[in-house]
């Protein structure tokens, strides 16, 4: 057998490959596993490092009136994942904290295959509170992410030199500050030497909003970091009197990027004595083209699994082929909504899409601003489907799908409205298919990217957004999608009475009067979904990241 030896580390808290295994959250973790597939697509040898969460991140439960509870089915990482005969230790304070390891193969189109090695701390030589230090996704206090974050970073590290892996690698990419205490372990290594482990280092900023940058105070972190931590620890890593993950991986990077081209423009103003670019995210078009897209791009566009810009011929599908394979996406998403809902959503209504992590600044309420206004347009016209998940300690989350039920409710059948639980990466794919048209409604410039719009959009379904994130730089508007709001001055009122407005004369006008002018819209989306797959993502990386030689 030929010795793998990666080029690229790549760390992330959360790496989704598939929904059988809980090792995401949502967009982060969903766009890590599609980076990594990318790489197994392109023969990049490339190294995934993550956590192995026993209890993954939660699966959600949504009663009546809205209330979201959480369950921590567990998982057994050993009906889909392979279990090293090696163990990986480091040090909280004076402890000794003992990681096995475990892998799982990415293979790609051409058959090329990266790993992805899982860190379990789920060991009898464990003292019993660390065992359980890397059950659960995101959860408990600050101090359990310090330790988290240490084993993901210090004992990513010892389980790359125990791989022999670190011998090839040239860059360590930190997606998200998360895992920045790897730069810890290269000084130690470098012997303090700064410049050296910027040489090795690059850093991808994801998100303007706050609670997405972790911080730790010096009293807890210190300790805790012991000989990991440098002396010069502060000049490195604080901001404003805490320990900040970003700063340090700030700090310790020759590369910093953010996530699209207006995400840069924030990050640059956030960081201005770093030199920010950015790289627009893209998604792994095989894994988010539904099973009847994939037929009709088989059949008439072959060769666009290894080749993505195969599908710039969309033009020469025929309408009925087009119109066809969407219905069906269409009812499949139907049924299941119906079985779940007993709501009768019917195909033969526009059907607009809106899923996403339930939390404040993504306005899952803009759409109901206007009860009376929202049912004079939709009425026996529109039906909406909803998902998402709240954080479990976000209580603002939470009451976002509280005051979503009473919307529903408030509707009284008017406008059919369905809320479907436990939001993962088979539901993503089962909505942002089946849907006619994708919703998004941030408070710009808050979405970094929002990739879920660039799932639906390989799929032939245009987003109607506002122009956040990824959508500022692909939106064609009345073209290949739409877009709503007031940019510089953005407030809920105005950017509901513009969705009212747009919906109203442009949505739902094209939908149900000219078909044609629909299915050009849906070969438009196809064609931007293009310049937005993880393949053309990972090439941007490659060339103006890694810069691998």
């Amino acid at each position: 057998m030929i010795k793998f030896e990666p080029r690229v580390g790549y760390f992330s808290a959360e790496i989704g490959v598939s929904p059988s295994i809980p090792s995401y959250s949502g967009g982060l973790g969903v766009l890590a596993g599609d980076h990594v597939k990318a790489a197994a697509d392109a023969g990049l040898p490339l190294v995934g490092v993550t956590l192995l969460y026993r209890e993954g991140y939660m699966n959600q439960h949504v009663d009546a009136v809205g209330k979201q509870t959480e369950e921590y089915p567990p998982f057994n990482p050993s009906w889909l994942l392979e279990k090293l005969d090696i163990k990986v230790s480091f040090h909280i304070n004076s402890h000794t904290i003992h990681l096995a390891v475990w892998q799982y193969w990415v293979e790609g189109a051409g058959g090329y295959r990266v790993p992805i090695l899982f860190l379990d701390s789920d060991v009898p030589e464990n003292a019993p509170e660390y065992r359980r230090l890397c059950y659960r996704l995101y959860a408990g206090d600050n101090q359990h992410r310090l330790y988290q974050e240490m084993a993901m970073g210090l004992g990513g590290m010892a389980a790359l030199r125990a791989m022999g892996y670190q011998k090839s690698i040239q860059v360590y990419h930190m997606n998200e500050g998360h895992t920045a205490f790897l730069t810890l372990d290269l000084l130690k290594s470098a012997g303090g030497n700064v410049k050296q482990v910027q040489q090795q280092c690059v850093f991808t900023t994801h998100t303007p909003v706050p609670a997405g940058h972790d911080e730790f105070s010096y009293e807890s972190a210190l300790p805790a970091l012991g000989e990991y931590a440098p002396e010069n620890i502060r000049e490195l890593a604080d901001n404003h009197g805490k320990l900040s993950m970003t700063h340090l991986a700030l700090n310790l990077s020759r590369s910093v990027n953010a996530v699209s081209q207006l995400h840069g423009e924030v990050a640059r103003k956030m960081y201005p004595q770093y030199a920010v670019s950015d790289v627009t995210n893209g998604v792994h078009h095989l894994s988010w083209t539904a099973r009847e897209t994939q037929h009709l791009f088989d059949k008439q566009m072959p060769g666009w699994v290894q080749e993505p810009v195969e599908l710039l011929k969309i033009n020469e599908v025929p309408d009925d082929a087009l119109w066809d394979a969407h219905l069906e996406n269409k009812i499949n998403l139907l049924d299941y909504s119906n079985a779940m809902t007993q709501k009768g959503l019917s195909p033969n209504l526009l059907t607009i899409g809106f899923a996403r992590r339930a939390a404040t600044y993504k306005r899952a309420n803009l759409l109901f601003y206007d009860l009376e206004r929202l049912s004079e347009i939709c009425e026996g016209r529109v039906q909406f489907v909803f998902s998402g998940k709240a954080h479990p300690r976000d209580e603002h989350g939470k009451d976002v799908i509280q005051e979503l039920y009473r919307h529903i409710r408030d509707l009284n059948g008017r406008v059919n409205v369905v809320f479907l639980e436990n939001y993962n990466m088979w539901l993503g794919r089962l909505i942002t298919a089946g849907v006619d048209v994708w919703l998004n409604t941030p408070l710009r410039p808050n979405e970094a990217s929002g990739t879920s719009g660039m799932k639906a959009a390989l799929n032939g379904v245009p987003s109607l957004s506002v122009l956040d994130g990824w959508w500022n730089e692909g939106c064609r508007d009345g073209e290949n999608g739409w877009a709503f709001g007031e940019p510089a001055v953005p407030s809920d009122r105005s950017d509901a009475n513009a969705l009212y407005r747009v919906l109203a004369e442009q949505v739902i006008p094209t939908f149900y009067d000219d078909r044609p002018a629909w299915l050009q819209i849906m070969r438009e989306a196809i064609k931007t979904g293009v310049n937005f797959t993880a393949r053309r993502m990972l090439d941007d990386y490659t060339s103006k990241i890694y810069q691998l030689k």
